[in-house]
């Protein structure tokens, strides 16, 4: 069995340069991958394209790149909870690529699946599909989308073990499952690291041969985006 761990979020991290494609797991603030964020603000990297359902906030996730100017274009589906982003968006400083929810998904899955490219009915009809092949099936239109092409994919899992195997919980299934193996090389982080044999085989999400490499992470905040509580 091929042993996947690395020692350290340094080394998972190595290779990462100015200019590269990211994907980075999550949805909202749930399940992002918080250590590899923080290392990527210490290497200081410079004009990478970012890849995420969101952006992150002030001050966390993915807001922590946008304070520090790391990021040149962000490509993603929602984006309401930055007021940095906002800023930098209205004034030009960053390059934004808004693409419909489901087909952000699916642009990850067809990488990750080695699919070139797909058709999906969304946004056709809109700016969506300015400047995109259009075809007819069965009397509808649908939008020519293009896979995509990282250089690194970074997701945060639950449980995971020295040969890559992954299970994921609740929110974070949204969009971390389908960035592994969606890029050149995977970085999984992971709440516990166990040893191979450890996970039971049926609850596994995503097997090894989809992650390069893995590490025990640690001091997660987990935030909540918006706290809803009920009236006493």
């Amino acid at each position: 069995m091929i042993n996947k761990k690395v020692a350290s979020v340094e080394a998972a991290l190595s290779g990462v340069e100015d200019g590269m494609t990211l994907m980075l797991g999550g949805f909202g603030l749930s399940g992002i991958p918080e250590n590899s964020i923080s290392q990527l603000v210490k290497l200081n990297v410079k004009g990478l394209t970012c890849i995420s359902n969101n952006a992150g906030v002030d001050g966390f996730g993915l807001g922590l790149l946008l304070h520090k100017r790391q990021i040149k274009k962000m490509v993603s589906s929602y984006v309401g909870e930055n007021a940095e982003f906002e800023r930098q968006m209205l004034s030009g400083e960053l390059e934004v690529e808004l693409i419909p929810q489901g087909t952000l998904a699916e642009r990850c899955r067809a990488a990750q699946s080695g699919f070139p490219a797909f058709y999906t009915p969304a946004g056709y009809g809109t700016e969506v599909a300015e400047g995109k092949e259009t075809r007819e099936f069965n009397g509808k239109m649908y939008v020519l989308e293009h896979a995509f092409k990282a250089d690194f994919a970074f997701v945060k899992a639950w449980k995971g073990d020295e040969a890559g195997n992954l299970i994921f919980k609740g929110t974070a299934r949204n969009f971390n499952p389908n960035m592994c193996g969606a890029a050149k090389i995977t970085v999984a982080e992971v709440e516990e690291l166990l040893p191979v044999g450890s996970l039971d085989p049926n609850q596994i999400h995503i097997p090894g041969i989809f992650v390069h490499r893995i590490f025990q992470g640690s001091n997660y905040e987990k935030r909540i985006e918006q706290r809803t509580v009920r009236k006493k």
